[in-house]
């Protein structure tokens, strides 16, 4: 069986160079058919990365297509039996590509992951469980989510992310940053939702997978992930946590997780979600302002992220009825 990569590029070149370089001094990555998939970079990074590594396969997109819409290219394009959609800012250890790609094929699992480390080699969340509702995406509104998390503790709920992956452990969904999936399984289940441009496509792709069949991460095979450094660069936000939801990287997280459970959960879930995050607007204003005032200082010092919120909030109503209508649509925010 052979193994093709996809790694997406936008602007991303000196993080792929170490990556593949992180990769190619074990042998067994002469065996991998490598493709990079270009979001119109508009640099050199085809000249820095083919002229390096000549048989990576280079693909232009022509525009910035977006994570699921590259990958799917690439994954059109690929001769492989098992697809590996790796970010850029990953590097490779212990030979964990091949390693977890033996692991795949002589099992009747569908898809792997592997545990994913920060830089520091300290754990990394690998994948997830899901929660009803997508809930969990209610729990980085300031204020608002604080207070869901201690109902959340105080009924014992289990926590939806995998950090500690014990030798192989069966999950929901793998995060998007290594995931390896059978043809088999992606000509069933179908490509990745183009109406995504970035974050959530992964978790909805994997809800479509995990009906034909497990999902594991192998705990015992470790990569390194930059987590959101690709990201970072790219969007030019200092921020690289899925936390922050008062610019223009928050809108897109915003708007693909709610287009994300109306097309898993369905409509009812997806104005659940818009009204708490609504009103979680009202409570991050009003929190803000008391517990300011409590702790003698400038009440309107979170001012300008409760804008920001607020602002993206009525952008997402403002895309509410498409969404529910759930036909296609290209959800680019950036």
């Amino acid at each position: 069986m052979k193994l093709s990569i996809i790694i997406v590029n936008y602007r991303s070149a000196a993080y792929i160079l170490n990556c593949i370089r992180s990769a190619v001094q074990f042998d067994s990555a002469n065996n991998f058919e490598w493709l990079v998939v270009d979001n119109d970079s508009k640099d050199n990074s085809k000249d820095q990365i083919c002229s390096q590594f000549p048989f990576v396969k280079w693909i232009d997109m022509g525009c910035n297509a977006g994570f699921a819409r590259a990958n799917n290219e690439g994954i059109r394009q690929s001769s492989g039996d098992v697809y590996l959609l790796l970010n850029p800012d990953t590097l490779i250890l212990n030979n964990a590509i091949d390693n977890s790609f033996l692991k795949l094929i002589a099992s009747n699992h569908i898809a792997c992951g592997v545990q994913l480390l920060y830089e520091d080699h300290s754990i990394q969340i690998s994948g997830s469980y899901f929660m009803k509702g997508g809930i969990n995406h209610l729990l980085p509104i300031p204020y608002w989510g604080n207070f869901l998390k201690i109902i959340a503790k105080a009924l014992n709920t289990q926590k939806p992310g995998v950090e500690q992956v014990s030798e192989e452990v069966k999950v929901d969904w793998i995060s998007g940053a290594y995931l390896m999936v059978k043809k088999e399984a992606v000509q069933k289940a179908g490509l990745m939702d183009e109406d995504f441009f970035l974050y959530a496509e992964e978790v909805e792709w994997c809800s479509r997978l995990g009906k034909l069949g497990n999902l594991v991460l192998y705990g015992n095979i470790q990569i390194v992930h930059l987590l959101g450094e690709s990201i970072k660069d790219s969007t030019g936000t200092d921020d690289k946590t899925y936390a922050n939801l008062f610019d223009k990287k928050g809108l897109q997280l915003i708007v693909s997780n709610h287009v994300r459970i109306r097309k898993q959960y369905g409509i009812g879930w997806f104005l659940f979600q818009l009204l708490n995050y609504s009103f979680g607007v009202i409570v991050f204003f009003l929190g803000s302002l008391i517990d300011h005032l409590v702790h003698l200082k400038n009440p309107f010092t979170d001012w300008k992220k409760v804008i920001g919120l607020a602002k993206n909030v009525a952008i997402l109503w403002g895309l509410s009825i498409t969404i529910i209508r759930n036909q296609p649509h290209f959800y680019k925010m950036l």
